[in-house]
């Protein structure tokens, strides 16, 4: 499909809906779009299929399944070359959730989920900071978090 697909209104209405609720069914994002449920799924179809969409996730209280611990992991590489050697290994650990290939002192920043603090020693002393590539690690440790949502900026 062209890749310079412009949104219209109810694109954006069908979006914005999607991330307020995501299991929002298509029957009820017509109703509320006022179009019919067939013009939901083109229109989503179509939003797939450019890589506008890319999927539904699941948004879990970690915490309540044990997971108490959630940091910020500030990685240092020995050379920024090393940054895809690190990151293929990085994924392996199913303690890191996120990584971003940064500017700055970090050439790579992550965020775990660990069970506690001695998990979190674990990952890092056993897993992370063994990798070739990395040259040190900083730590910083979220003692609560305010604002998680899903970006509305269509």
């Amino acid at each position: 499909m062209a890749r310079n697909y412009e949104l219209d209104d109810t694109d954006r209405s069908i979006l914005n809906l999607l991330i307020q609720d995501a299991k929002m069914p298509y029957t009820e994002i017509a109703r509320k779009v006022n179009v019919s449920g067939g013009t939901v799924h083109v229109r989503m179809a179509r939003l797939e299929e450019i890589g506008i969409v890319q999927g539904a996730t699941l948004r879990i209280d970690y915490q309540k399944l044990g997971y108490g611990v959630n940091a910020f992991l500030g990685i240092y590489l020995l050379k920024s070359s090393e940054y895809t050697s690190v990151v293929k290994q990085l994924r392996d650990i199913p303690e890191v959730v996120s990584i971003h290939f940064t500017t700055g002192a970090y050439g790579v920043f992550a965020r775990l989920l660990c069970r506690d603090t001695q998990h979190l020693r674990d990952v890092l002393h056993d897993r992370i900071q063994p990798i070739d590539g990395i040259e040190r690690t900083e730590t910083l440790i979220s003692l609560e978090e305010v604002i998680n949502r899903p970006a509305n900026l269509v």
